[in-house]
């Protein structure tokens, strides 16, 4: 049986990842393609019980070395119920979040370090990484009056964190599509939900080509 093929969703706060990463599932859908539509933290019950207490921290909240144990935790959890069964059996895997998230927030702009945090998935996953990561990207203004208009005066506990923590975490994400061109697709993300599917779907199409 051939592997199924797993895509990554990456970006920062507001940039619609979650939207497109249900276009681009029900596009492959479309195609006669078996797909698991997933999100990271979560996907699998005990991954979703980490989620809520990461975005919403007992107490004073997390250090940030718990914070980095607790989402590859979830991680692995994920990795060994559901995307790895998913893809063994010839399923294509569309996650919203993935490694890079966690080498954006806690490795780069938490100060962590890509090292340690590369260390923590090469124990908890197997080092496993997506065959595309789509990281989308759009200017600071826009993306501030999509969580506006999202969010309101909420939010949680990791999307709160101050302006100079985000834009760390965007700029990271293009230091990794540089670092590692073979991997990323960095897809621009200004225009309408559907002019933006249409970008992705042309990045995307040589992976579906292949199989």
């Amino acid at each position: 049986m051939t592997r199924g093929r797993f895509i990554a969703f990456e970006g920062g706060e507001g940039m619609g990842k979650s939207t497109q990463a249900r276009l681009l599932a029900d596009a492959l859908r479309e195609q006669g393609r078996e797909v698991v539509l997933t999100r990271e933290p979560g996907g699998t019950p005990g991954a979703e019980a980490i989620r809520s207490l990461l975005l919403a921290p007992p107490g004073e909240g997390w250090t940030l070395e718990a914070e980095a144990l607790l989402f590859a935790a979830a991680r692995a959890d994920h990795v060994a119920r559901q995307i790895k069964p998913a893809l063994d059996r010839g399923a294509w895997v569309v996650c919203d979040r993935f490694l890079d998230s966690s080498r954006a927030y806690q490795g780069v702009a938490g100060g962590l370090g890509d090292e340690r945090v590369r260390a923590l998935h090469d124990i908890g996953s197997a080092g496993l990484l997506p065959d595309l990561t789509i990281v989308i990207d759009a200017p600071a203004q826009a993306v501030a009056e999509r969580l506006s208009r999202r969010d309101g005066d909420s939010s949680d506990a990791i999307g709160g964190r101050a302006a100079e923590y985000h834009a760390s975490v965007n700029a990271s994400f293009l230091d990794f599509a540089r670092s590692e061109p073979h991997r990323f697709a960095v897809i621009d993300g200004t225009g309408s939900v559907d002019e933006v599917h249409r970008r992705i779907v042309e990045a995307a199409a040589p992976l579906w080509a292949a199989s």
